[in-house]
């Protein structure tokens, strides 16, 4: 991570897209860098993390999207150059400050990066971001490349300062997580002191103010379309021939390394700077050839564009695209995906790569727990409390590692939609289902979200407990810090204290390795009436020193009951041919909730 600070210019460095982005930052005058961490898009603050003090950039882990957001607008109107970063889901919780953006305007450069996850490798929905271009009347750039994220970065910037407008910079999966040479510029990085003008009438958007600043909005975003029509970024690849291929983000390289295997004689329109949409080039682009080929991930938003000049302007030219069924509606693209679309385009099937085979059955590998997690226990101990008290239940979960509630042998995961989600549901669900509310929420997502639906809980006096699983760390995105961690120059904030001065009726806090304690705390939370909270409190088994001590199967002992694996499903356990378990010793983080579990005394210390 440190070269991407200190490499000098002419080097080259093997870069994912995330990482070259924070160099184009650092080459660019930045000096604020903000987020919530969010796959696909966490790599760029875990670079910032470790870099922003010697680089000379303030940089924070913000409590979530919509803060971190603010936290950059309030140094782009100070005069500082500033980029927030998050996933697609987190433009949503800080979309009621983006929506204000072109409103109010920058004085120097702001980028919003927003990484789409096409085919949801990690997240709850597929939603196409470019939507919010048009909706916040921002100008929208769409790199391809780890290089195109670096030099972007500058443009962006540019066009920011140029046109005193936020830039909203999307990339997806493929694009961020992409790994390519990268050549280094000059580091060059701003000052942390700006200076702030008053200007109420610009910055306070109150109706009056608001009224005017949406035509001086409108007035903007027409002279960025003119500027569009004629960036550098846009361009025209002509091979020759009567199709056409308009194409963004990872579909441009999809579609020119078909071009180039099969010499196609195609001509391709690559839009960088995608919206407001370069109407100008677009058409002249449209005019050159007999029929084209719409290839974008998720949305046929520039699609619907196209019909629209076409109708617009009276021209007749076949469009290819999701409209049709040539390309799918729905998922990421493949090289394969847009090779069948260009065959239809062209009459003619292009050849495939011969693909290596096998008859081989592959196992299904679903996502769990990893060995030794301190939430496995303690949803064990859920299950056994439930069962006991014969308690109806319903489990609204939440956004982390605790959606794995979901898989077996838990099922503890009902119904979920966003962050924190889970206590809010949790509340209008203690209303209306007609069963007992058991929600979980992780540490980091409880600071993020949770804390508003926990006082609307209680203000409401609503029956239900809430399972706040306390890992030390924001997990899933990669390890990143959150509020309730202690560091250097951090104040730390309780998650009791808060709980307590929220109000709820009953609070306790637990080791959720310790099986037993784990059992009657939920018992007694699940006993109140109103709203009780219980706290499971160990570090992520990633962040914390592999124990020296482990455990191991006596085969004596053990009579193949397999409570244990069927209870907790813990990866570093398995069933060998006679029936009996084994504790793979190299998985094993030592918990020794497994210990706990066995009734016959089987599992021992292995030192």
């Amino acid at each position: 991570m440190k070269e991407i600070l200190t490499a000098k210019p002419g080097d080259k460095l093997y870069l994912l897209g995330n990482e070259a982005a924070v160099r184009g930052a650092l080459e660019n005058r930045i000096s604020v860098a903000s987020t919530y961490p969010g796959t696909p898009s966490s790599e760029i603050g875990d670079v910032f993390y470790e870099i922003a003090g010697e680089a000379g950039v303030y940089f924070e882990f913000s409590t979530n999207e919509k803060v971190a957001l603010e936290v950059a607008a309030s140094a782009a109107v100070s005069g500082l150059r500033s980029f927030v970063w998050m996933k697609h889901v987190g433009l949503n919780v800080a979309a009621d400050s983006f929506m204000s953006l072109a409103y109010t305007g920058v004085r120097a450069g702001m980028i919003v990066l927003t990484a789409d996850d096409p085919s949801m490798f990690s997240s709850q929905n597929e939603q196409d971001n470019r939507w919010y271009a048009r909706l916040g009347n921002v100008p929208l750039i769409e790199p391809s490349n780890p290089q195109e994220m670096k030099d972007l970065m500058g443009y962006a910037f540019e066009v920011s300062e140029k046109f005193g407008l936020p830039v909203l910079m999307r990339t997806t999966t493929r694009v961020s997580h992409m790994r390519g040479v990268v050549d280094m510029g000059s580091v060059n990085v701003g000052s942390k002191i700006g200076h702030f003008v008053s200007d109420p009438t610009t910055l306070v958007p109150l109706p009056a103010n608001a009224y005017k600043a949406h035509k001086r909005v409108v007035e903007k975003l027409q002279a960025v379309q003119e500027f569009a029509n004629k960036s550098e970024w846009n361009r025209v690849i002509d091979k020759g021939g009567n199709l056409g291929i308009i194409a963004s983000g990872p579909t441009y390289n999809y579609a020119m390394d078909i071009v180039k295997e099969n010499n196609l004689k195609v001509k391709i329109l690559k839009l960088t700077l995608t919206y407001p949409f370069p109407e100008g080039l677009v058409l002249d682009f449209l005019k050159s050839i007999d029929s084209v080929l719409i290839a974008e991930e998720v949305d046929p938003i520039m699609e619907k564009e196209v019909y629209s000049l076409l109708g617009k302007y009276g021209v007749n030219k076949k469009v290819y695209g999701k409209l049709d069924g040539t390309l799918p509606m729905v998922y990421e693209y493949s090289p394969d995906i847009l090779k069948n679309a260009l065959s239809k385009a062209i009459g003619v099937k292009l050849p495939g790569k011969a693909l290596l085979s096998t008859d081989l059955t592959l196992p299904a590998r679903p996502p769990v727990f990893c060995p030794g997690c301190p939430h496995r226990g303690m949803y064990d101990a859920v299950e056994k409390v439930v069962k006991e008290l014969c308690i109806d239940a319903v489990f609204p979960s939440d956004i982390g590692c605790y959606t794995l509630g979901y898989m077996p042998p838990f099922h503890k995961a009902d119904y979920l939609l966003s962050m924190g989600s889970s206590i809010g549901t949790g509340s209008g669900l203690s209303k209306f289902s007609g069963k007992r509310v058991i929600s979980f929420i992780g540490d980091s997502t409880f600071f993020h979200a949770g804390i508003p639906a926990l006082i609307n809980a209680v203000h409401n006096n609503d029956t239900m407990t809430v399972m706040i699983l306390d890992n030390r760390i924001t997990a899933m995105t990669g390890g990143q810090p959150n509020p309730g961690m202690a560091m250097e120059g951090k104040k730390e904030i309780s998650i009791e204290a808060i709980v307590r001065a929220i109000g709820v009726n009953f609070l306790t806090t637990v080791n959720p390795y310790n099986i037993k304690a784990s059992h009657e705390a939920i018992k007694e939370a699940l006993s109140t009436e109103g709203v009780s909270v219980v706290i499971s409190r160990q570090p992520c088994v990633l962040i914390v020193p592999k124990k020296k001590v482990t455990f191991m199967v006596d085969p004596q002992k053990c009579t193949g009951c397999k409570i244990c694996i069927n209870e907790i499903a813990c990866p570093a356990m398995f069933v060998r041919e006679d029936g009996k378990v084994v504790v793979d010793e190299m998985l094993c983080n030592g918990c020794g909730v497994c210990v706990q579990l066995c009734p016959e005394k089987a599992i021992i210390v292995r030192r």
